[in-house]
């Protein structure tokens, strides 16, 4: 896919499709691959593995992890007006750039 995301690591994001369980649900980004086009949300799309436990103390059982999420499917949610939002570029004279709500024109 190789190409530029509309999030960024520490957003807070809403998945707008999928499954009854996931759908609506907000969350911070903690992983953005831009390569695959995926991002990792946490508390969406939780998967559970079973897993051994590779050295003396680690954990065994069954452990939880956050799958990821085509980045398509989610949308930047603004923090002034808290509604889920695309996202807009406002350049600056000295050409400084800024990401922007396109609902309310805040920069974040």
């Amino acid at each position: 896919m190789m190409s530029k995301l509309h999030v960024k690591t520490g957003d807070t994001v809403v998945l707008l499709t999928g499954d009854k369980k996931d759908r609506k649900k907000t969350g911070k980004v903690l992983e953005v691959s831009p390569k695959e086009g995926k991002v990792i949300v946490e508390g969406i799309n939780v998967v559970k593995k079973h897993a051994k436990p590779k050295k003396a103390g680690d954990p065994s059982g069954i452990i939880e992890t956050n799958g990821a999420v085509y980045a398509c499917k989610v949308q930047v949610v603004c923090p002034k007006c808290n509604k889920p939002t695309r996202v807009g570029t406002k350049i600056y004279e000295d050409g400084k750039k800024d990401r922007m709500c396109k609902k309310c024109g805040e920069t974040f």
